[in-house]
């Protein structure tokens, strides 16, 4: 089957991140395209982002985060460039020790949820705005063939338990298809250099959630206790 590419804003993100074996997906997509927004492009940190997400939701940082409190930690705490608080491919053994570097130049981004669908995800997409996907997955998403597409059997449906969020930053048709095209956090050996095609009949069954970020925000606000 043929690709028809129609829109790729691939350009405005560097190379495909690796969250490792850290329950991190939510804050790699949300850091991307929050980058994304900005020009040049400079990666931002995703510890800082799940680090403060997770103190919002009370959570502890060996749990997945969730997306009302990753958007707030967008809007409230920001994030500052990922050298100021590289990303940890393992958690300290003594999680008190575990905590954000002091006076950090952050950037704040306020984000909304948007309804679900692919209809959604192009129109966005057409406007020139990558879109964060939450989806459930299923065995088919690990291995993208060698032209990037994922392609999923009949009888395979998605996997309530297996919750991932990547970000939907092109689409188009492949054979008479549409398809979008998603950035993952798992390194650049998944599908094309960290990169995969998922057709409306992968996509459209497992999506659970979307969500856009928008304007800057340049208000400060006070800083939850640590």
């Amino acid at each position: 089957m043929a690709i028809d590419v129609l829109c790729n804003l691939q350009h405005r993100l560097g190379p495909a991140r690796d969250q490792g074996a850290r329950p991190t997906c939510l804050a790699f997509a949300a850091s991307d395209a929050h980058a994304a927004l900005r020009d040049p492009w400079t990666a931002l940190s995703c510890e800082f982002a799940f680090y403060h997400a997770q103190r919002r939701a009370g959570r502890p940082p060996t749990a997945g985060a969730r997306l009302p409190e990753m958007l707030e930690a967008l809007k409230e705490d920001g994030q500052p460039v990922e050298r100021d608080w590289p990303y940890l491919a393992h958690l300290p053994a003594d999680l008190d020790a575990y905590g954000p570097p002091a006076k950090v130049a952050v950037f704040r981004r306020n984000g909304e949820p948007r309804p679900d669908g692919i209809d959604e995800i192009i129109a966005r997409l057409e406007e020139g705005k990558a879109t964060v996907i939450l989806m459930m997955l299923s065995d088919a998403f690990y291995m993208p063939d060698a032209r990037g597409i994922v392609t999923a059997p009949a009888n395979e449906g998605p996997d309530p338990a297996r919750r991932h969020a990547v970000i939907a930053i092109g689409h188009g048709l492949v054979g008479a298809e549409r398809a979008i095209l998603v950035r993952n956090s798992w390194g650049t050996a998944w599908g094309l250099a960290g990169h995969a095609w998922l057709p409306d009949s992968f996509i459209t069954p497992r999506l659970t959630c979307i969500a856009l970020l928008t304007e800057e925000n340049h208000v400060p606000a006070q800083n939850l206790a640590a």
